[in-house]
């Protein structure tokens, strides 16, 4: 299973910490670790272009934790859409995704 931790200060979401594989499917083939892999990195990375002062992270296989320094509304819009899209993958596979 997933685990999604994610925690807020001030309304906006200051760290987010994914953690676990699926087990959807044999590695390869599991679209629930890609779609969840997907989302999150993409994320990092257009953080990062917006700027990357602002954020730290540190992954590893099925690991993935993220650290918000400071606060904008567009890296926090960033934030709130990757765990709108975890909540909206977790819908259909509610035994492989679990959000804290």
């Amino acid at each position: 299973m997933i685990t999604v931790d994610v925690k807020r200060k001030d309304n906006y979401i200051n760290f987010v910490r994914i953690k676990g594989h699926a087990d959807y499917a044999d590695e390869g083939f599991d679209i629930v670790c890609s779609s969840i892999s997907s989302i999150a990195i993409t994320t990092v990375n257009a953080i990062i272009k917006i700027d990357g002062e602002s954020i730290v992270y540190s992954e590893d296989d099925g690991f993935l934790e993220i650290g918000i320094l400071y606060y904008n509304d567009v890296i926090n819009i960033l934030m709130e859409n990757m765990i709108s899209m975890f909540q909206e993958l977790r819908k259909n596979y509610k035994e492989y995704i679990k959000i804290r």
